[in-house]
């Protein structure tokens, strides 16, 4: 079984890889051109500086998926709400690695002080998120129809949560 571990610099080559796939064949990015290394490294960066996990899964020297979370927007209201994003090579799906991805993701953004993770899941047809996510706790709590233009269709953003430790029921310290 693959090692999950907290990302290093060494490892954007394989992200970017990772993620170039899924841009320029997958409808789970709504991003048209792929970022360069230099992008995903800033991206990387900012994820960090921010007290948050960026975490790859591994076997040997390669990089099989990568997950992290960022907060869900500025404001500082928001501050207890952050989105995840998981991608995997394409060699790695099926295996149970994006389960086990999402779930040290969710322990790591617990303690982090995350309460309210949230999936913006790109394509209404992109089953294999939403089954990871559903599986994970993850509730359905909306779709944002026909926003997005990819692949010269129209997609739809879905939109799941799960509470994280004591989520909303006390305030947070």
């Amino acid at each position: 079984m693959p090692t999950i571990r907290p990302s290093q610099p060494s490892d954007i080559a394989q992200i970017t890889a990772i993620y170039t796939h899924h841009v320029l064949h997958g409808s789970g990015t709504f991003e048209i051109e792929p970022p360069s290394e230099l992008d995903m490294t800033h991206r990387r960066d900012d994820v960090l500086s921010k007290g948050l996990p960026y975490l790859v899964a591994v076997e040997g020297d390669q990089v099989l998926g990568y997950a992290y979370c960022n907060w869900f927007k500025p404001r500082p209201a928001y501050r207890f709400s952050a989105e995840d994003s998981i991608y995997l090579a394409p060699q790695a799906t099926g295996q149970g690695l994006g389960r086990a991805l999402l779930a040290e993701l969710i322990s790591q953004a617990e303690r982090a002080g995350v309460r309210k993770l949230i999936a913006v899941i790109g394509d209404s047809a992109n089953l294999g998120s939403i089954g990871l996510h559903r599986s994970a706790g993850f509730k359905p709590v909306g779709t944002l129809t026909s926003c997005g233009w990819k692949f010269e269709r129209w997609l739809d953003v879905v939109l799941m949560d799960r509470a994280l430790g004591a989520g909303d029921v006390l305030a947070p310290i």
